[in-house]
C-alpha cells in the first residue's frame, strides 16, 4: 500500500502547478472537485462545523438546499469534458441523503473520473452501497461515539443507530469490489479515553483505514489547542500503541491528531488550492475550499445557477485571487501546508535550480 495521505500528491501534476501563479494566464481544470449535493442530514452532530454558530464555515448555509437532478448531471458532463481527475461528495449534509446520488455516481462510473464520498454511514446499504463498493475509489465514515448510548448523545439520533452504522460497515466490506473503506474518529474530550479500543473494534469490523482527527471548536488555533491540551498526550499515546498493535499490510492508521497552529497561521497572499480543489455547494455556488464553503462574503468564487461550471471556471483568472489568505483565512485550513509547499516550489530561483 502506498501513501494514501500525502502532501506530495499534487506534485505529480506539474503542468497544473506551473499554471497556478498570478502572473500565468493559462487556466487548467481543477484536479479534484468536492460537490456538496445536499445540506440535508439524518444526524445532528453537536460539533458539526457547518451548524456551529461560533465557526465561520457554513454561516450562510440553507439547510433546505439541494442540487437539482438536471443541474447535477450537467455539472458531471462538464467535469468529464474538462478532464477533472476526481470528485468527492461531502457535506453540508450527508451525500447519501441526496435522492439523485445513484444517477450521479452511475454517470461518473461510466467515465474516467474517479469518485469518492464522505458519509455518516446511516444510509450505506442497498443499491447505493453496491455501486460504491464496485465503482468508488474510497469511502470515509465519520464516527464519534463508541457505543449506542454515546453515539446517540453526540448525534441526537435514536438509540441503536450506532449498531446500525457498524452493521452497515461490516456488510459493505462483504460486497464485491475494491472500494477502500475508511473511518475518521473525530476526537474530543468525551471520546478521548476510547480511541485505542475503538480502533481495535473498527479493524475487527473490517475497515481498511482509521484516521484520528481533532474536533474543531474555534476559529483560532490557540483556542483549539487549549481545548485539546488536557487530552492531547493520552490520544497520542493510544494512537501510537494502536499503530504498534494493529497496523499491517491490510490496515492503516493515519494520525491527523496534532496541534493546530499549522492549520491556522498564514503569511502568504494567494491560495494555490483554489485552482486545485474547489467546492460546488448545494446552493449552486462555487467556493474556494471546504473551510470557506457557505461563506458568501469571503469564500465565493462564482455561481453555476445560470451557467455551466466549465464556462465559469475558464472565465477570467482574476477570480482565483480575490482571497488573500493572510487577511481572509485566519481559521482552520486543511490546505495550509500544501499551499506553503507549492508557493515555495514556484518561488524557487530558476538560476539556482541546479544547485540542489
Amino acid at each position: 500500500m502506498g501513501l494514501l495521505y500525502s502532501k506530495m500528491k499534487i506534485f505529480h501534476f506539474k503542468d497544473k502547478i506551473d499554471s497556478l501563479a498570478p502572473g500565468v494566464d493559462k487556466i487548467l481544470p481543477p484536479v479534484q472537485i468536492r460537490i456538496k449535493p445536499t445540506n440535508r442530514c439524518g444526524h445532528n452532530c453537536r460539533y458539526c462545523a457547518y451548524r456551529a454558530k461560533n465557526l465561520q464555515i457554513g454561516k450562510d448555509m440553507n439547510l433546505a438546499d439541494s442540487i437539482p437532478k438536471d443541474k447535477m448531471l450537467e455539472l458531471i458532463d462538464d467535469i468529464i469534458d474538462m478532464g477533472v481527475r476526481s470528485v468527492t461528495f461531502s457535506g453540508g449534509g450527508d451525500p447519501f441523503c441526496y435522492p439523485f446520488l445513484i444517477d450521479t455516481v452511475t454517470k461518473l462510473s461510466n467515465s474516467p473520473v474517479k469518485f469518492a464520498s464522505l458519509t455518516n454511514g446511516a444510509n450505506l446499504n442497498g443499491e447505493i452501497a453496491e455501486i460504491f463498493a464496485a465503482k468508488a475509489t474510497w469511502l470515509r465514515i465519520s464516527i464519534d461515539g463508541w457505543d449506542d448510548e454515546s453515539y446517540s448523545a453526540y448525534r441526537a439520533v435514536k438509540h441503536g443507530e450506532f449498531t446500525r452504522v457498524m452493521n452497515n460497515i461490516g456488510m459493505f466490506k462483504k460486497l464485491p469490489g475494491r472500494c477502500f473503506l475508511g473511518v475518521v474518529i473525530v476526537v474530543d474530550k468525551k471520546n478521548a479515553p476510547h480511541v485505542y479500543d475503538f480502533i481495535k473494534r473498527l479493524k475487527d469490523t473490517g475497515v481498511d483505514s482509521v484516521k484520528i482527527s481533532p474536533c474543531i471548536v474555534s476559529n483560532t488555533g490557540v483556542e483549539n489547542n487549549l481545548y485539546h491540551r488536557d487530552i492531547f498526550q493520552s490520544v497520542k499515546e493510544q494512537t501510537i500503541r494502536a499503530r504498534r498493535d494493529f497496523v499491517d499490510s491490510a490496515f492503516e492508521i493515519f494520525d491527523a491528531y496534532h496541534e493546530l497552529h499549522n492549520k491556522f497561521d498564514k503569511d502568504y497572499t494567494w491560495c494555490p488550492y483554489i485552482q486545485i480543489l474547489p467546492i460546488i455547494g448545494a446552493d449552486l455556488n462555487v467556493y474556494s475550499c471546504q473551510d470557506k464553503a457557505y461563506n458568501l462574503e469571503e469564500g465565493l468564487i462564482g455561481s453555476v445557477k445560470n451557467m455551466g461550471f466549465k464556462e465559469l471556471w475558464f472565465s477570467d483568472k482574476w477570480k482565483f485571487f480575490r482571497i488573500n489568505p493572510s487577511i481572509h483565512c485566519n481559521h482552520h485550513c486543511v490546505s495550509n501546508e500544501n499551499n506553503r509547499l507549492i508557493i515555495e516550489y514556484l518561488n524557487a530561483d530558476l538560476e539556482h535550480l541546479d544547485f540542489v
